[in-house]
């Protein structure tokens, strides 16, 4: 048997691994330790996929272009600088999928985390120590890499064991936004009318979540640029109506909107977008005191609040956490209810 080494002296919130600034937390550091060994309080990781946020992979798309070999470079440059995935634009990360390769003795992290287990990590990349040996592939439609590297994970970062029937890739592409579905549900109580701004994965499984919720005490319209998501939603039911249009273009969307309620305001407004600029789109559309919900790393929240202010609008703004209680599984569940939007991940996912 490999006897494994192990460093002392870990802290519960990562605080061993932060280079600078001294003092701060993993997330809001500059560098972070992505050596070995792990510290004694550590979950190791094999690293197979990074499933990059998607306002970050949009945004070095932009950047560098729809070719492969300069993505993977821009994301090598990123980690070998910070010791983790954090898009220096964006501020994001996204999540990863591996398989546990050793546990620390004073891990007390959840059940099932032992070595062996195909793991995906409910805590975002940017403050993941990762140390990246190679990126094997890029997948251009998926927002996802395919490397050759280690992470290490403390307690307090939530992890979760794979599910076993559902594709790896399915799942890891679920769990990266599985705080919005779960804070949607919280979210729509009460509501008679919500929109989805922005249909790609977050937004189906937002759409989903409020139907399952509420059923059709609550109408949902949705608006993104493209069809193809929102018309299979609407055939299945879990959109009442939708419309294309450009999320940009705060009174376009408002008159989208009305155009779908019968000239009414709706209670939620739900923000998907992975583009910038569609603070007030989100807001124009709110009624009055109701709540705009912000699940994308693209939006700028002095943007909104000051924008909110501007124009006189008491409602109530929301920030998207990556974390709810019973997330992962609500998730989950809700991908395997939910035929037409499983089929839309996979087909989004090049699986079907």
């Amino acid at each position: 048997m490999t006897t494994v080494t192990w460093r002392e002296g870990g802290h519960e919130l990562g605080l061993h691994r932060v280079v600078e600034p001294a003092g701060a937390l993993p997330q809001a550091a500059q560098e972070l330790d992505c050596s070995g060994p792990g510290f004694d309080n550590e979950v190791v990781i094999r690293v197979e996929t990074l499933n990059i946020d998607s306002a970050s992979f949009h945004q070095i798309l932009g950047d560098v272009g729809r070719d492969e070999e300069e993505v993977a470079a821009r994301i090598f440059e990123i980690v070998s600088e910070r010791g983790k995935m954090q898009n220096p634009v964006t501020g994001s990360g996204g999540m990863l999928l591996g398989t546990v390769e050793a546990v620390g003795p004073n891990y007390t992290g959840p059940e099932g985390i032992v070595p062996g287990a195909r793991v995906a990590t409910l805590v975002s990349l940017t403050l993941t120590p990762l140390g990246l040996d190679a990126i094997t592939q890029v997948h251009l439609d998926r927002d996802q890499v395919d490397v050759e590297a280690t992470a290490y994970l403390w307690p307090s970062s939530p992890i979760v064991a794979l599910p076993e029937d559902m594709h790896p890739t399915l799942a890891l592409s679920a769990l990266d936004v599985c705080g919005a579905p779960a804070q949607t549900v919280r979210l729509v109580q009460g509501a008679t009318k919500m929109l989805v701004l922005g249909m790609g994965k977050s937004g189906m499984l937002c759409a989903a979540a409020a139907r399952d919720a509420l059923g059709d005490a609550v109408q949902i319209v949705a608006i993104d640029r493209d069809a193809e998501n929102m018309r299979a939603l609407a055939e299945a039911g879990l959109i009442d109506d939708w419309r294309t249009g450009d999320a940009r273009d705060p009174v376009g969307i408002l008159a989208l909107v009305e155009e779908m309620t019968g000239g009414e305001r709706v209670g939620l407004v739900v923000n998907t977008c992975n583009i910038d600029q569609t603070e007030l789109s989100a807001i124009l559309p709110c009624a009055p005191r109701g709540k705009v919900y912000f699940f994308n790393m693209a939006t700028s929240f002095a943007r909104a609040a000051l924008g909110c202010e501007g124009i006189g609008y008491d409602v109530d703004l929301f920030i998207g956490n990556g974390f709810a209680t019973g997330h992962a599984a609500l998730t989950l569940d809700l991908v395997r209810r939910t035929p037409v939007v499983r089929e839309r991940l996979e087909a989004l996912l090049g699986l079907s």
